[in-house]
């Protein structure tokens, strides 16, 4: 009940966690004021035996604790980071500002770099909703808990899970020339090679379907000549003959050429000449006669008109070398008859 109607002689009390065997009761749904006074009065019972009535005086704005901030976010900005905190929210998911006006945070943080048994945080109060922590060195971790405060009624909440960020800072050269290869990888991968694989396609392509050197005019008539007849080679189909025809072979002997080697001429003796001088020779070679009656006018006139004997011994030796070659032709007849078995040929 409202305090201020205690004073009236007819009370009406709304009845809470009736009948209940908890120690412990929400007044969340009962529409409480937060900077009313109420009443409040609890009694026991057992096995139909009720005990006294005990009063209490209730003021959520004096009794209810408060709770921490809703949620809490960090965000590095150079060598410094902004803290962005949300307020405590009350049973109807509103902003506890709106009942306590002088609420403000605290804020705890420091480096992870620090020495944990000397650790001494540092303290930033504040009652804005966004705070930028002071004095921290850059490409450091540091840690935030907050905590809210309201110090009329001396009321503190409890203090948000550790959260931690590192500081940003001047970027070092050696990782800004990091970053240009990077970036200079990642444009070739993404950019030139494609276009290279590209370009070398489309040159492939145009080589194969349109040469720049074109074939003359009559290999390019033979090449589309399609008619049946023509000699341009394809594809055997399954209607095509089995068997290829071939033209006629034909095995001829090897000519045998006879090599026939004439000895230089023999000249007969002068004692032969002088006694032979005056008279007619006549050699007989078997298959055919010379006779030879011819005289010079120098020997006629020298030796009183015999014919010369130089001309008859050239008769003789050409009648001699003529049966020697009809000899040589019959022995070679022999030999081709006993080698007629063996044959050389060619194709």
């Amino acid at each position: 009940m409202a305090k201020y109607k205690m004073m009236k002689k007819k009370k009406n009390w709304s009845r809470v966690c009736e009948r209940t065997t908890h120690t412990r009761c929400d007044l969340t749904d009962s529409d409480l004021h937060y900077l009313g006074m109420y009443v409040v009065r609890v009694q026991a019972s057992a096995d139909g035996v009720n005990s006294h009535w005990v009063y209490k005086d209730f003021c959520p704005d004096m009794d209810a604790s408060l709770g921490p901030p809703s949620r809490v976010e960090l965000a590095p900005v150079g060598n410094l980071l902004d803290v962005t905190i949300s307020d405590p929210l009350t049973s109807t998911q509103g902003s506890m500002k709106e009942h306590v006006l002088f609420l403000y945070y605290r804020i705890l943080y420091w480096s992870l770099s620090d020495d944990p048994q000397g650790l001494k945080p540092k303290v930033v109060d504040s009652s804005n909703n966004l705070v930028t922590l002071p004095e921290l060195e850059a490409w450091t971790w540091y840690c935030v808990m907050i905590q809210s405060r309201y110090d009329y009624y001396n009321k503190t909440s409890g203090y948000t899970e550790p959260q931690c960020m590192q500081t940003e800072g001047d970027t070092p050269y050696g990782q800004i020339f990091l970053y240009f290869l990077v970036s200079m990888v990642v444009c070739f991968l993404l950019v030139l090679l494609p276009s290279y694989t590209f370009f070398r396609f489309y040159r492939v392509l145009k080589n194969t379907f349109y040469p720049s050197i074109q074939l003359p005019a009559h290999i390019q008539e033979y090449l589309c000549d399609s008619s049946p007849g023509s000699d341009m080679p394809r594809l055997l189909t399954a209607d095509s003959e089995a068997e290829l025809c071939c033209d006629k072979l034909t095995i001829c002997p090897e000519v045998v050429l006879l090599e026939i080697h004439l000895p230089p001429p023999l000249t007969a003796p002068p004692s032969e000449l002088e006694q032979d001088s005056g008279r007619h020779i006549r050699q007989d070679s078997g298959d055919s006669g010379i006779y030879s009656t011819e005289g010079g006018s120098a020997q006629q006139g020298r030796s009183g008109g015999e014919p010369i004997r130089r001309d008859q011994e050239v008769d003789s030796w050409q009648t001699l070398e003529q049966v020697k070659m009809d000899e040589m032709w019959r022995e070679s007849a022999d030999e081709r008859d006993l080698d007629e078995g063996v044959v050389d040929v060619c194709v």
